[in-house]
């Protein structure tokens, strides 16, 4: 019986890795404008990193962490998500202590065992930025300015959703309004049953349809901000407008993960079904100090790569590069000569089977190349190769030592 990928994982081979690389290769570079040095963290850390940051109460950490002990008896998980070992690495290289801001970009698998369904999988891959050390709601700002630079730059069609998640001040109060609000309420689904129980403002981002109905009476946290939340999150709003930036207020938006405070976002899609955020983010002022580390602001988003690579198409490619191929054996050490010489200027495919010139040609044109230099009887004898533009349709003949220069 043959081995397949497990349920939920997939390999990623051209055309899709293409794709892949080109959003990372574009997200990076408009990260890096921003300000923003890439950070690599372990796929692997240890359990207490999850469910300390995300919260035992999360859906992650309850139901959809990977999570083992190793040889050396250390509970351990793959990584859910990617702030948390950023923040781990931040506190462990005592950047906290530095003071100033430093901002990085990252980008890598994440694992969480949920029901794969569309733009959804359990290995799945995530670009991320966070950014310590500035307070300031202009940051906040920023932040998602340079995701709506990120989405707009592949012709993504999006909503913006924002929202303010307060502070403890307002949260507790808040929070004491919900529970009563919930304690009355009848034919909760069994997640939100759980959920108002662990963590009450974890309900208001339940997907399902019932549930959305009876939360659509529920207290408002807009509602109960304290001065400074609702001021700083005024401040947020004027920014966006300034900057010509669309948004839908979302009282009910929350994020999964139960770090957040402050400011909250999601860039959506009408695209993707139920699962329609590409991008969220918000702000965490909080976790530093709760990994260890000392009290410092924070601010980030992640975007789900999957989904992203759904939304767009790459424009055609040019042709580009060089088909080296032969009609003998014979020909076979110059054309590798060849090719070896070409590929350190440019895109060189060797052939190394002996096939007919119209054989060759299909290839190169399958390939997307320009060029096909060909080797054949009378070049070998002549020492030079025939060339074919396959773009122009213009064929001719060179000298094999000047084939390099001449191309």
């Amino acid at each position: 019986m043959a081995i397949k990928a497990l349920r939920g994982m997939r390999d990623l081979l051209p055309p899709l890795s293409e794709k892949y690389r080109t959003f990372l290769s574009r997200a990076s570079q408009l990260a890096e404008n921003y300000g923003f040095g890439y950070i690599e963290t372990p796929i692997v850390e240890e359990s207490l990193l999850f469910t300390r940051s995300v919260g035992e109460s999360s859906d992650i950490v309850g139901k959809e962490m990977y999570e083992f002990v190793d040889k050396g008896g250390h509970r351990v998980a793959l990584r859910p998500e990617g702030t948390a070992g950023v923040v781990r690495a931040f506190i462990e290289q005592k950047l906290d202590r530095q003071g100033g801001v430093h901002r990085f970009f990252y980008h890598g698998p994440m694992f969480r065992y949920e029901r794969p369904q569309r733009g959804r999988f359990r290995e799945f891959h995530q670009f991320g930025v966070e950014s310590f050390g500035e307070k300031s709601v202009y940051e906040d700002a920023s932040i998602i300015l340079l995701a709506r630079e990120i989405v707009e730059s592949f012709g993504i069609g999006y909503t913006l959703k924002i929202n303010s998640l307060g502070c403890p001040r307002c949260m507790g109060p808040y929070r004491q309004r919900l529970v009563e609000f919930l304690s009355v309420q009848e034919g909760l689904c069994p997640d939100c049953q759980r959920r108002r129980l662990t963590n009450p403002i974890r309900v208001l981002d339940c997907k399902e349809e019932s549930c959305q109905e009876i939360y659509r009476e529920a207290p408002k946290l807009l509602e109960n901000l304290c001065d400074q939340c609702a001021k700083e999150f005024r401040e947020l709003q004027e920014i966006l407008d300034t900057e010509g930036l669309r948004y839908e207020v979302d009282p009910h938006l929350v994020r999964g993960l139960d770090y957040y405070t402050g400011s909250a976002f999601e860039f959506v899609s009408g695209d993707l079904g139920a699962q329609n955020a590409i991008v969220g983010g918000g702000r965490y002022d909080n976790l530093v100090e709760l990994l260890g580390g000392r009290p410092t602001p924070a601010v980030g988003f992640a975007i789900g790569i999957e989904r992203i690579l759904e939304l767009f198409e790459l424009p055609p490619r040019e042709r580009r590069g060089y088909y080296i191929g032969t009609l003998l054996p014979e020909g076979l050490r110059p054309a590798l000569h060849l090719a070896t010489q070409i590929r350190r200027r440019e895109v060189g495919h060797l052939e190394v089977k002996v096939k007919s010139l119209r054989a060759h040609l299909k290839g190169a044109d399958k390939l997307n190349l320009r060029y096909a230099v060909i080797i054949g009887e009378d070049e070998l004898r002549k020492g030079s190769v025939w060339i074919k533009d396959l773009e122009k349709k213009e064929e001719w003949r060179a000298p094999l030592e000047k084939v390099v220069s001449e191309l």
